[in-house]
């Protein structure tokens, strides 16, 4: 086969010479990953490198016939002396003469062991402890080369004389083939590691151990081959050791005991055998050995006694009297915790006999008095049964019979007993003239009658209560009697009887009378009502029954506000009658139906009133401002701020101001103004809409006074009206902090805020708690006082209190300001 792949041929001789410089192409596609790459043909798959190949396909570096550049200079190849033929035929023949190393040969330390995983070296180490061959020679032949393959791997860190790796784990000596025996298989000759693998990598002899355990185990499958029988191990176990075994198995449950009882055929051993429970094949262990005989061999002795049948009755006769014994141990067992169970249950019967003959002489004295009651009910009797007597006998029942008393149907009894004797009490009964008449009966009753498992307020459950069934039956038609003949606006009477019994009536009995009797007779009386005509105000037989009924007179409450809208359509501020008629309701209606209702019909008329007021200085009539001050309590503070700013300030600052103008008596001015405000309440006075309209008649007045003109006219006059407005507007900032102070105490009494027992107690704890709510800065100043006060820093304004009044100081003087302004200010 040729090899001019692999080797130039010399042009002149045809002498193949191996080629190996390092040429351009060889460096370029060196580290290119993009590199075209020579695809296997299916020859080169089944032949590998003796496969013929074109030298097209081969690096440019190798193989092939190269025409050759007759214009190079020579070259010479540094290769020694070329042999001679014969001498090459030498070489070869020599070479097959080599034998190979037997396997008897190798040294006992050569023989193979078990490979140690890394072998015996450690990551500084240079070499192996076996590598004995010099490593001086590794490579020479680069000499003959350009050495590319030595330049590439000192790049990457090689160090000659040291193994390749991370740490120089490789071996340092190239791997040496050993020529085996024949062309058996791998490991048909024995071990095939060289001398040099034994050294680099020592290990431990195994082998011979995995086969002797692999033997070991195959053996326990197999006959035994020396056919010799080992000696049978006897276990022997008491009555006492079976019943212990008996009582453990006794603990499994239900479904593991039938499972038990299932047939179970054993086919692991020789022959075939049948097992009645599983039980069984747990206890075939523990017989003596029960492996098959073996075959007689040419030197073994024949058994003296063999009688397999024999041996399997005797074992199964053992075995069915072990369940004997176990079986007869727990029947024994058995019959001692019946006993036990008796005994327990004769306890418990005596103690149920017991109980039941004290039930049954209690019965009989209940029976014993129940007849009584009956017997002295009898018409003619000579001592007749009372009420209060048949009421101590059932206390005497419920006290002494308690039991028997509960479970007793106490309904029939009632109405056997109790309601012939209830019904002659009431029978001369009138509940409008004698409200109180039987409550103590009825409430003794309540309590010997209700039934506690039953919610009187769930319902009307005749059949189960005997006291609910009383009321309804006796009590109830006296009710319905008296309110057929009742008339409504008569309601005294009525709503004290209701109540004095609305303790002891049931809840829903009362309801029943509330919605069904006496609702209807209001509803009635209402829409016959007319506030025009009617002297009796509608209030007055109205209002009583609110505690009773509350809700329930809601549907009243819009034909009433009907009838008075209509009554006050042609009424008039002067006429006072509507305000005691409509007075008492504020407090029924709804604040929003309430304000409705004056904003629709009071509000109107209060404006025309209003608009007719003459304001006059000089002769001044109030009988209409009056009038619309007299509503002040009754419609809300912004309706009547509403209609000041609309109707009455207009014309009052028009006044003033034509009165300025013709030079005034101040002092006159002065007086009117104090006049006037002293007519409003100071709720109306705090309102800002007002307050804004008596600062505008104050600016007014200082604007008046400014002028030259009313300065001559009237000396002091400027002094007078600046004093008037320092002096209100100071009443103003103390009214303001009378209700901050108000408001303090009330959060007080209410508990309200973070800290309740740090609750202000006087002005400067209030401005203390509000500089602490606003982190604020509040600290006397030392030494510092104005008048006699303390001085304070409130942030960065300097305050002194003064009667619960703060006082901010101003560019020339003090000036009194609120608690909220001075918040404002210091932020």
């Amino acid at each position: 086969m040729s090899m001019s792949h692999l080797y130039g041929t010399d042009g002149d001789d045809g002498v193949e010479m191996e080629s190996f410089e390092v040429s351009d192409w060889d460096l370029q596609n060196e580290f290119n990953p993009h590199r075209q790459r020579h695809r296997q043909t299916k020859e080169e798959a089944t032949y590998g490198v003796w496969a013929e190949r074109d030298s097209d396909e081969e690096r440019p570096s190798f193989g092939g016939k190269r025409s050759r550049d007759y214009s190079a200079p020579v070259s010479f190849v540094s290769a020694g002396l070329r042999k001679g033929a014969a001498e090459e035929l030498s070489d070869e023949d020599s070479d097959d003469d080599e034998k190979p190393v037997k396997q008897e040969e190798t040294p006992k330390e050569f023989v193979p062991k078990k490979l140690k995983t890394g072998g015996n070296f450690k990551p500084s180490q240079k070499g192996f402890v076996g590598g004995t061959k010099s490593f001086v020679d590794f490579g020479s032949w680069e000499r003959h080369t350009k050495g590319i393959g030595q330049k590439l791997l000192q790049k990457m860190g090689y160090v000659p004389g040291r193994g390749l790796g991370k740490n120089a784990q490789g071996i340092i000596n190239p791997i040496e083939a050993k020529q085996r025996k024949g062309k058996g298989a791998v490991g048909a000759y024995g071990s095939e590691r060289t001398p040099q693998s034994l050294q680099d990598f020592p290990v431990v002899d195994s082998e011979e151990e995995a086969e002797e355990e692999f033997q070991k185990e195959l053996s326990q499958w197999r006959k035994d081959p020396n056919g010799g029988k080992k000696k049978p191990k006897y276990s022997y176990k008491t009555v006492e050791e079976l019943k212990a075994k008996g009582r453990i198995n006794k603990q499994l449950a239900a479904p593991q005991k039938e499972l038990s009882q299932v047939k179970v055929i054993d086919m692991t051993g020789r022959e075939q055998k049948v097992y009645y429970s599983y039980s069984q094949i747990s206890h075939k262990h523990n017989i003596p050995d029960d492996n098959p005989q073996q075959p007689l061999g040419k030197d073994s002795k024949p058994q003296g006694f063999a009688l397999p049948e024999l041996e399997h009755n005797l074992q199964l006769l053992i075995d069915i009297t072990e369940q004997e014994i176990i079986q007869s141990d727990r029947q024994l067992q058995y019959e001692r915790d019946m006993v036990v169970n008796l005994s327990h249950e004769i306890q418990k019967m005596a103690e149920v006999l017991s109980h039941e003959e004290k039930a049954i002489s209690n019965l009989s004295k209940v029976l014993d008095m129940v007849e009584e009651c009956e017997r002295r009910m009898q018409p003619g009797c000579e001592n007749p049964l009372t009420l209060d007597e048949c009421a101590k006998i059932f206390e005497t029942l419920q006290d002494k019979y308690y039991e028997e008393y509960r479970m007793s149907d106490r309904v029939d009894l009632a109405v056997a007993i109790v309601y012939p004797l209830m019904k002659e009490y009431f029978k001369n009964w009138d509940p409008l003239k004698d409200c109180t008449y039987g409550t103590e009966i009825i409430a003794k009753w309540k309590s010997l009658l209700e039934n506690d498992q039953l919610l009187s307020h769930s319902g009307q459950d005749l059949s189960t209560d005997a006291f609910h069934r009383l009321m309804w039956e006796i009590w109830m038609p006296y009710v319905r009697n008296i309110v057929a003949r009742w008339q409504p606006r008569n309601c005294g009477s009525m709503v004290d009887f209701l109540d004095s019994w609305v303790s002891v009536v049931p809840v829903w009995i009362l309801d029943n009378i509330l919605d069904q009797l006496i609702f209807p007779k209001l509803q009635k009386e209402v829409e016959s009502w007319n506030p025009l005509t009617d002297t009796v105000p509608i209030h007055s037989w109205i209002h009583p029954w609110l505690p009773l009924m509350q809700a329930r007179l809601e549907p009243l409450y819009s034909p009433i506000r009907n009838k008075l809208a209509n009554a006050l359509q042609k009424w008039h501020p002067s006429d006072s009658s509507a305000k005691l008629i409509l007075q008492p309701w504020k407090d029924v209606f709804t604040p929003g139906s309430w304000e409705a209702f004056m904003v629709k019909n009071i509000v109107p008329k209060l404006g025309m009133c209003l608009n007719e007021l003459i304001i006059n200085p000089h002769q001044q009539h109030m009988d209409a401002f009056y009038w619309v001050i007299d509503w002040e309590g009754m419609i809300s503070v912004s309706s009547l701020v509403g209609l000041l700013e609309k109707h009455f300030f207009p014309k009052w600052l028009q006044v003033l101001c034509s009165w300025l103008s013709n030079s005034p008596n101040y002092e006159e001015i002065t007086k009117w103004y104090l006049g006037w405000k002293s007519m409003f309440s100071d709720q109306v006075l705090a309102h800002p809409s007002i307050k804004d309209k008596f600062n505008e008649a104050l600016d007014i007045m200082n604007r008046a006074v400014s002028s030259s003109v009313g300065g001559y006219m009237q000396p002091g006059a400027r002094e007078n009206i600046a004093y008037l407005t320092h002096t209100e507007r100071r009443k103003d900032f103390q009214y303001e902090a009378m209700q901050e102070r108000r408001e303090a105490e009330n959060m007080a009494q209410r508990g309200i805020g973070a800290a309740a027992g740090s609750v202000p107690m006087n002005f400067k704890d209030l401005i203390q708690t509000k500089a602490e709510e606003h982190n604020i800065v509040f600290m006397p100043v030392i030494g510092k006082r104005h008048e006699g006060k303390q001085l304070y820093t409130f942030g960065r304004i300097v305050i002194y209190i003064d009667r619960g009044v703060v006082f901010v100081q101003g560019e020339k003087t003090w000036v009194p300001t609120s608690l909220q302004s001075l918040i404002d200010m210091a932020k």
